[in-house]
């Protein structure tokens, strides 16, 4: 039988918001990792505690939080979504060429946002964990993601 254990409640104050805007240029199919440049947003606002999220301002693009530590987990993810969502599968959808509607199927396999909270002005990750844009294109791309912190901020 599973056991579970809940923390100390912190209550905070949600006081300030503040946004960004992330260009990312893609360098075709694959994983982008993010975090860093996440982190150092909180770092550059001051954040203290609150919730960071990433909105992907495209459909043919996503996000992801997911293991950074071994390679070898991006490649069997790009297989696996790949096995989902095959090119030459009939799509009907093809006006930007035979990548374009299966783009659009990983992303909604996916998602468009990510939110993470923050403790002590960093993401409260996992070990291994890290933030992604993952191109589904196979040409690059520049993507936009929008960047907002809620919370404290000193």
């Amino acid at each position: 039988m599973a056991r579970i254990r809940q923390g100390e409640v912190r209550e905070s104050a949600v006081t300030r918001r503040f946004t960004t805007l992330l260009t990312v240029d893609t360098p075709g199919r694959g994983f982008v990792e993010i975090t860093v440049p996440v982190a150092a947003f909180l770092t550059e606002i001051g954040a203290g505690e609150g919730e960071v999220s990433v909105f992907c301002r495209h459909t043919s693009a996503s996000l992801t939080l997911q293991e950074n530590a071994d390679p070898d987990v991006k490649t069997d993810l790009l297989t696996a979504l790949e096995r989902l969502a095959p090119e030459h599968a009939g799509w009907v959808h093809d006006l930007e060429g035979p990548d374009d509607m299966p783009a659009h199927i990983k992303a909604v396999l996916t998602g468009v946002h990510l939110a993470v909270p923050v403790l002590g002005g960093r993401m409260a990750l996992g070990t291994w964990q890290g933030l992604y844009l993952v191109e589904h294109r196979v040409r690059p791309h520049r993507r936009e993601l929008v960047v907002a912190f809620v919370g404290e901020a000193h």
